[in-house]
């Protein structure tokens, strides 16, 4: 049953999360233990809710997705380092020739690399990650507002249930004082013992209505608790709202004006708009892939080799110097004496230098810079495929929010009804209530001279608690569901 209202009246009671600080009766008065008012009660189910939970997950890993697509503008930059060990016949790292001899090797690539253009890939990504950054906070704001009607949904059954507990004591204690003041006549031998038999029983089903009423009540804050996640086994109570009689004026806005406001508000039709933004850029993204990409890299690169030459002879760049160089093999003769050839070197300025590691990395230092161009001729029609795919994705986001824009007209139109209805039951109810006072004042009057009998009096008392029963639920059903268009109308719901 209560699931039922619950399907019925949900979207009556978003008020609720707007006026949640602002309309209680005891705003002002310290709260006593274990005593919640509805800002309390949405404040703890939205902090314990894990729903929620995963929602600003979801929201935070978008955020980093498109905080890290802005930064692919950047260069990226690496660093590579690694040793090796070699025996036997090897190159020589240092020279290029075999050797033989045991060798121990480093090298170490400082690189980078940044794209030029990539057929407007980079900045499509951005734009894509974006909208779906941004849809997924709305997401998490309409996630919020079911939670929030869900909790407002349950706060409104215990104020409703409440409301019934206080008419069903009414009319205990009016039987009891009845049974009390027919109990004595009966006793003087005025009335017969069947009346006070016929008063008993309405009483008794009094007692069942109060009973009824207030487990009712305890299955409504069980439902409330399970809301806020908190053990069905823990005692609370609610602050209650105190709502002024309705005045039941016609409503100051059409169901069009209604429906133009909300859809520029709600957040599930900004999400599904979002989303169609996203999936065009995506086909964008997906064309990008067929166009060409032009990319710059560089690096810088330098080795150590334990078979290198710890000295070399390096010149200090002063100049040459000439050397006379006697060479001890090669001889001439003359005047029949042999004697060595003398030659003038050349030699560069310097001198040996003992290279050691740092040495080495920094004589080996060598550095590159590449600009590379890719041309995309033929991919297996991959390109095609996925804009066309990218194209189905953007229609299928097309028709959800389409879907989307229906179900708000239809929870519109069908709030826009059930507020005309609920004004009819209400005005209906309350001259029922008036009519049926005055018909149990006459009943009373007459039971009280005895022209009527005891069933009489209590048909005509049963009417009339039955009708104060339907007056306060069709009270609080008219006004939740004149305050569930102004909600639709993104209006201030502080007053009643």
């Amino acid at each position: 049953m209560f699931k039922s209202l619950r399907n019925s009246t949900l979207v009556l009671v978003t008020f609720f999360v707007i006026i949640a600080g602002n309309s209680f009766a005891q705003k002002n008065v310290e709260q006593a233990a274990n005593t919640y008012s509805l800002e309390d009660c949405i404040r703890i189910a939205l902090e314990t809710n894990p729903q929620i939970k995963q929602s600003e997950i979801q929201v935070q890993t978008n955020g980093n997705t498109y905080a890290q697509s802005k930064w692919q503008r950047w260069p990226s930059i690496s660093f590579s380092a690694g040793q090796g060990f070699s025996s036997g016949r090897n190159i020589d790292p240092f020279t290029n020739q075999f050797v033989q001899q045991n060798i121990s090797s480093n090298n170490y690539q400082l690189g980078g690399q940044v794209t030029l253009f990539n057929g407007f890939q980079i900045k499509n990504n951005i734009k894509f990650n974006d909208a779906n950054y941004k849809a997924s906070q709305k997401d998490l704001d309409a996630t919020r507002n079911d939670i929030m009607l869900n909790v407002a949904l349950s706060y409104l059954q215990v104020i409703t249930n409440l409301e019934l507990i206080q008419v069903a004591l009414r009319q205990v204690e009016a039987s009891q004082l009845q049974v009390e003041r027919t109990g004595k006549l009966v006793d003087a031998g005025t009335l017969a013992e069947s009346n006070l038999l016929d008063l008993k029983a309405t009483l008794a089903n009094d007692e069942l209505t109060l009973v009824n009423a207030e487990n009712n009540l305890e299955t409504a804050k069980l439902t409330l608790k399970q809301y806020m996640n908190m053990p069905g086994s823990e005692q609370i109570n609610i602050v209650k709202i105190e709502v002024a009689d309705p005045t039941l004026q016609a409503y100051n806005a059409m169901i069009q004006e209604i429906f133009d406001v909300a859809l520029n508000n709600l957040p599930q039709m900004k999400a599904a708009n979002l989303r169609i933004e996203a999936a065009k850029t995506n086909v964008d993204l997906a064309k990008g892939a067929g166009l060409p990409s032009l990319t710059l890299n560089g690096g810088i690169y330098t080795a150590f080799s334990s078979a290198a030459p710890k000295q070399r002879f390096v010149s200090d760049g002063s100049g040459t110097s000439m050397t006379e160089v006697i060479s001890t093999t090669d001889y001439i003769v003359y005047n029949d004496q042999q004697l060595p050839i003398v030659q003038q070197v050349s030699t560069p300025n310097g001198a040996l230098r003992t290279f050691g590691y740092l040495d080495q990395l920094n004589f080996n230092r060598n550095s590159a810079i590449n600009l590379n161009l890719t041309i995309p001729i033929f991919s297996n029609f991959r390109v095609k495929y996925n804009v066309a795919n990218a194209k189905l994705q953007q229609k299928t986001y097309e028709y959800q929010a389409q879907q989307v824009l229906l179900t708000i007209r239809k929870n519109v139109e069908q709030a826009y009804i059930d507020m005309t209805n609920s004004a009819k039951r209400y005005s209906a109810t309350a001259n029922q209530v008036r009519a049926l006072q005055e018909t149990f004042r006459v009943s009373q009057v007459r039971f009280d001279v005895g022209s009527i009998n005891s069933v009489e009096y209590s048909i005509a008392k049963a009417n009339l608690d039955r009708a104060n029963g339907n007056l306060v639920q069709t009270k609080y059903d008219y006004v939740f569901r004149t305050k569930i268009l102004d909600f639709y109308m993104n209006r201030p719901l502080s007053d009643f």
